[in-house]
């Protein structure tokens, strides 16, 4: 059963061409859109906790705190990708193709392998507050950075033995984050990308021979906002300083958005990489985030080797 047949209210977006689409994209893109919780960890039958922390610039961001037990134990962060929340993404609510991505799985086999998990909607997302334009990656490492810090304050968090798990924008948002959030110890990083490549990648592919004009034309946009320019942004920087983290990077062979070089790129700037997996998905940028959902062995064999 898909994630998005679990609720008949998420129906999926009528076809958009022209302006219209190009409006919608843009707005995506900059100001993002909520998509609504429609499931929690009991639907996998764990206990878990609502809580509310900070990001480090006062935002007040949303989660579940699924512990693994009252003892102290090392604790994974899942940090969801654009226009998804805490549980992953439900299809069906954008205006390009899109698949089920489910955080379960790999949650519950994390939670019975002895590790505490916390999963939470970034800035924009679900049910967090409001930081205005995503920048997939440099402003919403500040959630990441409040994420980690209200870990440390639990008393049942081993406090030196963090993970996390960054899908996509989610992954930028891990390895910019990741200088200020020491020390880590792994981090599994799913789909990263520099954000010129992915927005050329997708303009062409969902406006056709203008979208590379489009795609150039949002420079002038987060100037004008006062934002990270996307031409500036390069995660391969911040990983430079990611610490001792062992960081393993995931890449599907058949995304046409995200390339395998940028990620081996941004692998070989990283100082402790295991490399990067092609995993190999059908076409689709969203197949390959299957990674956590058809391998979630793969996922806690990482975390118990190194974290």
């Amino acid at each position: 059963m898909s994630l998005s047949g679990t609720d008949q209210s998420v129906a999926p977006k009528r076809r958009e061409r022209g302006v219209r689409k190009l409006v919608h994209l843009c707005k995506l893109m900059i100001v993002g859109s909520r998509l609504p919780l429609t499931r929690t960890p009991a639907d996998a039958g764990l206990a878990y906790e609502d809580v509310v922390f900070h990001a480090v610039d006062g935002v007040e961001l949303h989660g579940w705190f699924i512990p693994a037990g009252p003892d102290p134990a090392p604790t994974v962060v899942w940090v969801h990708g654009w226009l998804w929340n805490r549980m992953g993404n439900v299809s069906g609510r954008v205006p390009f193709p899109d698949r089920d991505v489910d955080f379960l799985p790999s949650t519950k086999a994390l939670h019975e392998a002895g590790f505490h998990v916390l999963t939470f909607d970034l800035a924009n997302h679900g049910e967090s507050g409001e930081r205005r334009p995503l920048t997939f990656g440099p402003w919403e490492a500040r959630d990441f950075v409040g994420a980690v810090t209200y870990l440390r304050s639990r008393s049942d968090v081993i406090a030196h033995r963090l993970g996390a798990i960054g899908m996509s924008a989610g992954g930028n948002t891990v390895l910019y984050g990741a200088p200020e959030a020491q020390p880590l110890k792994a981090l599994l990083i799913v789909q990263p990308t520099k954000l010129t490549v992915f927005n050329d990648n997708f303009a062409r592919d969902q406006l056709g021979r203008f979208g590379s004009i489009v795609a150039k034309s949002m420079d002038l946009a987060y100037w004008l906002l006062r934002a990270p320019l996307p031409s500036r942004q390069n995660p391969a920087i911040p990983a430079r300083r990611a610490g001792e983290a062992t960081v393993q990077y995931v890449q599907g062979v058949g995304d046409p958005w995200g390339t395998v070089a940028v990620v081996e790129d941004i692998s070989a700037a990283t100082p402790h990489s295991l490399g990067v997996i092609r995993y190999p998905s059908p076409p689709g940028r969203y197949e390959g985030y299957r990674y956590v959902m058809d391998d979630p062995d793969a996922v806690v064999g990482f975390f118990r080797r190194y974290l």
